[in-house]
């Protein structure tokens, strides 16, 4: 028996089993559609997004209490959100649910500035009244890019990526006939095919929010998609409706899912308005929501009262 040569075999492997020990398959190897974010520190994160947001110091960027959600972008930045639960309520009364987004178009900058800045508001009153769910840059990729750009690091446009219906149809030919396939306004090859709109659409089935507000520049305008009356002006922002999209947000959960979509246009995606306009927005956004916006799960309460009983009565 050649018992020499075999014991340096086994030496040899037991030798390289430590290297092995941390391998892992590539992503693209394993199922990679949601890849889960490892604890990121917010000063890394806050160094690489100050440089970008108009407005906003590295010190408020600190202190805005985000956390990553588990997911990344497809160049591994962590999607970052902070859920804020309610504290001022009236009794027996559930607290409306609003999701507030900025940044889905990577190059609009002051829509990620403002959203960091109503962060710092917060604590008062008139916002502790609901439970939020707030994410302020939702396209990472395109925000950080070495020249910001509106689509993602796959050349989507997310705004075009959600699942309306007939959209393997409408959107395809809406880019290529309404808008010359515009690259800026690719819809991606199917819905939710980004790990950033997948998110948005997860978290919406999540957090189940009675309203959205989506901030974007630079129009100068206030859009409305959904049930409720729509807000006439927040600050210097007037209503004007600028349409409806296959695959955009305010088309799938607005005219679709029926959970109002707000989108504020800021007038421009550099320069941002001023302390007193920003606050304007902000307050005339509250109260609107305070007085227009009812809860789902309260008027799924009314509905199931109101539905007739499948059962024969009772005799």
């Amino acid at each position: 028996m050649h018992i020499a040569p075999l014991a340096r075999h086994i030496l040899r492997i037991s030798l390289l089993l430590p290297l092995f020990a941390g391998f892992s398959l590539p992503a693209s190897a394993s199922n990679a559609s949601a890849t889960v974010t490892p604890p990121v520190h917010p000063a890394d994160w806050c160094k690489r997004l100050v440089v970008r947001m108009p407005g906003v110091s590295n010190a408020m960027c600190m202190q805005s209490e985000l956390l990553p959600t588990g997911v990344n972008s497809l160049q591994g930045f962590p999607l970052l959100a902070r859920q804020i639960p309610a504290k001022k309520t009236k009794r027996n009364q559930t607290p409306l649910r609003v999701l507030l987004m900025g940044g889905i178009h990577g190059d609009e900058l002051t829509s990620v500035s403002v959203v960091f800045r109503w962060l710092q508001w917060m604590p008062t009153a008139a916002a502790q009244q609901f439970d939020w769910s707030v994410v302020p840059v939702v396209n990472p990729d395109g925000f950080l890019a070495p020249k910001a750009k509106r689509v993602n690091a796959n050349g989507v446009d997310l705004n075009r990526n959600f699942p309306t219906p007939g959209w393997q149809q409408d959107a395809p030919r809406y880019w290529a006939n309404r808008t010359k396939k515009d690259p800026r306004r690719f819809p991606g090859s199917a819905p939710l095919s980004e790990p950033e709109s997948k998110w948005v659409h997860d978290e919406m089935l999540r957090f189940r929010p009675d309203v959205i507000i989506s901030v974007h520049a630079p129009f100068g305008v206030l859009d409305f998609d959904g049930p409720a009356q729509p807000p006439r002006r927040f600050g210097r922002l007037l209503l004007n409706r600028v349409g409806v999209y296959p695959g955009s947000l305010g088309n799938y959960s607005g005219v679709h899912k029926n959970v109002p979509v707000i989108t504020i246009e800021l007038p421009n995606a550099q320069k941002m308005p001023s302390d007193a306009e920003v606050k304007r927005i902000w307050l005339d956004m509250l109260r609107w929501i305070t007085e227009n916006v009812e809860s789902q799960s309260e008027l799924a309460k009314v509905h199931s009262v109101s539905l007739p009983s499948s059962e024969p009565p009772k005799k």
